[in-house]
C-alpha cells in the first residue's frame, strides 16, 4: 500500500508537469524542457505511459541540430522569457547557431548535455517492444542518436585522446561542482551587472553558486556563442568520468538499437569499449581508487572526489577490479554510503569545498544515486544496491520529490515536485528493472586504441 501510495504520488507529479509534448524538470526554477532530465524522466514514463516516454524522448530529439548535437535546453515559447536566464534571446540559437544547424523552428541553447538518451530509448522500447515497433520508435530515433554520438566523437575530441571533454559545466549536468573550480579559476566572470540570476527569485542564495561562478558561466557561453557554437579549443575543456562513462553505456544501448532496427550493432559495442578503455587509462588513478576529471588546458588530474568519478560503475565491462575499487570508495570516508550519510553526496565529505546543501558541492541527487544503484547491481553488489533503493524510495516520499538533499540528514533542498526524482521513483517501484540489464557483448580484440571518429553505420 505503502509502495501504491508513493507510486501515485509520483505518477501526479509528473502529470502535474506536463507540458503536452514534454516533461519540465519544475513548473518554478525550470520551466523549460531539458536534455538529460527528458532522459531520466522517460526511463520512469515507460512505467506507466510508454507513449509519453516516447514522446518525450521524440520532443527533444526534434530539436537537434543539424551538426548532431542536442542541445540542452528545447525553449518552451509560451513561457516568458524573465522566467529562466540565460533566455532565448541570449543564446540566439537560430542566428549564432546557424553555421552549426540550429533549427529555426524553436529556440534552444547552444551547449550540451550528458547523452544518456539512447539508454532511455532503449529502456523505454523494452517496456512495450509491440507499440514500440508498431510506431517505429527506434527507427526514426536511431539516425538521430547515432548523429548525436558522432557529433561528439567526431568533432568535441579534439586532443585525439579517446574522451569526448566538455567544455562548460553545464554540460556535464553538475554545475557548481568543486571539480570544476580549479579549470574554472582561469574565466573572467562577465561583470556582474551584464547578467540576471532568475534562480535566485525561487531558491535561497546559500543554496544556489555563487554571483561569482554564476559569472564564470555566463562568460563561457557567451563566448561559445559568439564564435558560432563552433568547437575548438577555449578556455574550459575537461574531461569527465561521468560524461562519457554516459556515453559508453550509451554506445552499448544503440548497437542494440540497431540491432533491433536490422542493423549489425557490433561496431557500437566497440566504440563504447574503446571508450571505457580509455577512460580507465586516462581518468582511473588506481592509488585514489577513483575516477577523477582531466583539465585538459594542463593535462593534469583534477584530484577532486565528486560523484561524477563512481558513475563508470554503470559499464557492464568495466575491469572487475576497478569496480571493485569504486565501491570501496562510495562506501569509503569520502561519501559514507552505507554508513554516515543516507545517500551518496555530491562531493567528498571530507573535502574542503563540502557543502551539504549548496549546489552540486555536497548535496545527495537522486539520478545519481540512481547510477550508482544501477552500477552497484550491474557489478553483483545487490545488497548494497537493495539498501540504498530503500534509502532512495523513503528519501523521495519524505521530502515530496525534492530536487536534491542533505546526505546527512535527508532534507530537501531546491524545487520539490521535481521530475526525474519522481520519475526514477517509479522505475525503483518497478519489478521489471532486472530486465533492462545489459546484455553481455563480445570483448573486441583491441580495446586499448582511441574511440574511433567514424561512424559504424559508414565503416
Amino acid at each position: 500500500m505503502r509502495a501504491k501510495l508513493l507510486r501515485d504520488r509520483a505518477v501526479r507529479v509528473l502529470d502535474t508537469n506536463w507540458t503536452g509534448a514534454s516533461t519540465v524538470p519544475s513548473r518554478t526554477l525550470y520551466p523549460h524542457q531539458w536534455s538529460w532530465d527528458s532522459a531520466f524522466i522517460a526511463i520512469g514514463l515507460r512505467h506507466v505511459s510508454p507513449p509519453r516516454a516516447q514522446q518525450e524522448l521524440e520532443t527533444l530529439l526534434s530539436a537537434q541540430w543539424g551538426d548532431g548535437r542536442v542541445p540542452h535546453i528545447v525553449f518552451n515559447p509560451a513561457v516568458e522569457p524573465a522566467a529562466y536566464f540565460p533566455s532565448p534571446d541570449f543564446w540566439r540559437s537560430s542566428t549564432a547557431g546557424l553555421a552549426a544547424g540550429a533549427p529555426s523552428t524553436v529556440q534552444t541553447s547552444g551547449i550540451v548535455q550528458p547523452p544518456v538518451h539512447a539508454l532511455a530509448a532503449w529502456l523505454v522500447h523494452r517496456a512495450d517492444p509491440e507499440l514500440s515497433r508498431s510506431r517505429g520508435f527506434l527507427p526514426r530515433l536511431f539516425p538521430k542518436l547515432a548523429a548525436w554520438h558522432d557529433y561528439l566523437l567526431r568533432r568535441r575530441d579534439l586532443h585525439g585522446a579517446g574522451l569526448v571533454p566538455v567544455v562548460h559545466p553545464w554540460e556535464q549536468g553538475m554545475d557548481n561542482s568543486p571539480c570544476w573550480d580549479a579549470p574554472l579559476s582561469r574565466v573572467t566572470p562577465a561583470p556582474p551587472g551584464t547578467f540576471r540570476r532568475a534562480d535566485l527569485a525561487h531558491s535561497a542564495a546559500d543554496d544556489r553558486p555563487t554571483d561569482t561562478d554564476y559569472g564564470r558561466y555566463v562568460r563561457l557561453a557567451a563566448d561559445y556563442r559568439d564564435g558560432a557554437y563552433a568547437d575548438g579549443p577555449g578556455e574550459f575543456a575537461v574531461e569527465d568520468p561521468s560524461f562519457n562513462a554516459l556515453l559508453a553505456a550509451s554506445e552499448h544501448a544503440l548497437a542494440q538499437i540497431a540491432a533491433e532496427t536490422g542493423v549489425a550493432g557490433a561496431a557500437w559495442h566497440t566504440r563504447a569499449e574503446r571508450l571505457t578503455a580509455a577512460l580507465v587509462r586516462r581518468l582511473f588513478d588506481p592509488a585514489a581508487g577513483m575516477f577523477f576529471c582531466r583539465d585538459l588546458r594542463d593535462g593534469a588530474l583534477v584530484p577532486e572526489f565528486g560523484v561524477s568519478g563512481l558513475i563508470p560503475l554503470i559499464l557492464p565491462t568495466l575491469p572487475r577490479e576497478v569496480a571493485a575499487a569504486l565501491v570501496r570508495t562510495a562506501h569509503g570516508p569520502h561519501f559514507g554510503l552505507g554508513g554516515a550519510v543516507r545517500l551518496v553526496p555530491s562531493h567528498d565529505l571530507r573535502g574542503a569545498a563540502f557543502d551539504p546543501r549548496r549546489y552540486w558541492r555536497g548535496p545527495a541527487w537522486f539520478n545519481t544515486n540512481w547510477l550508482v544503484e544501477r552500477g552497484l547491481r550491474q557489478h553483483g553488489e545487490h545488497a548494497r544496491a537493495a539498501r540504498l533503493r530503500a534509502a532512495l524510495l523513503d528519501t523521495a516520499g519524505a521530502t515530496d520529490f525534492a530536487e536534491y538533499v542533505d546526505p546527512y540528514t535527508g532534507a530537501g533542498y531546491g524545487a520539490r515536485g521535481f521530475g526525474w526524482t519522481a520519475a526514477l521513483t517509479l522505475d525503483l517501484l518497478s519489478g521489471a528493472r532486472h530486465e533492462d540489464a545489459p546484455e553481455a557483448v563480445p570483448q573486441p580484440p583491441d580495446v586499448s586504441s582511441s574511440a574511433s571518429s567514424e561512424s559504424p553505420a559508414q565503416s
